[in-house]
């Protein structure tokens, strides 16, 4: 697991010059820049995954982060999202965000009133604690017989999401993160793993990508934002965690 990590600061390094901005050599973190105090991230178990490199790059970089993502779950539309509602919106309070980012989730199924009226009211739980919200779309992936009733679903989220943020540019906006993942399922990246073969979720290496990625569409949209290299978070020993032993 070592070599692996080591790997993905490799990797990291070779593409730092085309997804992030330069970033201080000094390893203590600068204090976090106004706007970007703290990143509150929702999502389903891809964005579960995610969240392990992203907590150890936005310590890195001196900005707090929490995950309020879920196995199984995380959705604010679609199975489980009443469950969700019966608390989400004082959980986004209780982090006090300053940014929250929902990563589209594998349920967000339903029609697009129905995704559009959940995206919306994501928005307004959001926005009332002061923060602005930026929905992020999901890797694609390979539906199974689970999730092939709902592909079309799934393919309108970013859509709908789109046209929230449109209604609120203020405050909200969308991430496309087909820059990391492209537009089909790609199981190796490189030569190595960089989503699991269960055909949903994500390896090390794809999680470390979308990180250096998701800072770089950070520090654009917050200019007192300089991430952290990846020397200072990639080899932080998050890659070991159980969440990736399908990988």
């Amino acid at each position: 697991m070592k070599t692996t990590r080591l790997a993905l600061v490799g990797l990291l390094l070779l593409g730092a010059a085309c997804t992030t901005p330069p970033a201080a050599t000094a390893t203590a973190p600068s204090p976090a820049p106004p706007g970007l105090s703290t990143v509150l991230l929702l999502g389903d178990s891809i964005a579960v995954g995610e969240a392990l490199p992203l907590a150890a790059a936005f310590e890195a970089s001196g900005v707090g982060f929490r995950s309020l993502a879920a196995e199984g779950g995380g959705n604010v539309v679609g199975p489980f999202a009443e469950e969700q509602w019966a608390d989400l919106p004082e959980r986004i309070a209780d982090a006090r965000p300053s940014v929250v980012l929902y990563q589209l989730s594998t349920f967000d199924w339903g029609t697009g009133p129905e995704q559009r009226a959940a995206y919306d009211r994501l928005l307004g739980a959001v926005t009332a604690t002061g923060a602005d919200l930026l929905f992020v779309t999901a890797p694609p992936i390979e539906p199974d017989e689970f999730y092939a009733p709902h592909t079309a679903d799934l393919a309108r989220a970013p859509e709908v999401a789109r046209a929230v943020a449109a209604a609120s540019p203020e405050r909200a906006g969308v991430l496309d993160a087909g820059a990391v993942w492209g537009r089909t399922y790609q199981r190796e990246r490189d030569g190595r793993a960089d989503r699991n073969p269960d055909g949903v979720h994500t390896c090390p290496q794809g999680a470390a990508r979308f990180t250096s990625w998701l800072l770089g569409e950070l520090a654009a949209r917050f200019p007192g934002f300089t991430p952290a290299p990846a020397t200072d978070w990639a080899d932080a020993g998050w890659a070991a965690d159980d969440h990736f032993a399908g990988c």
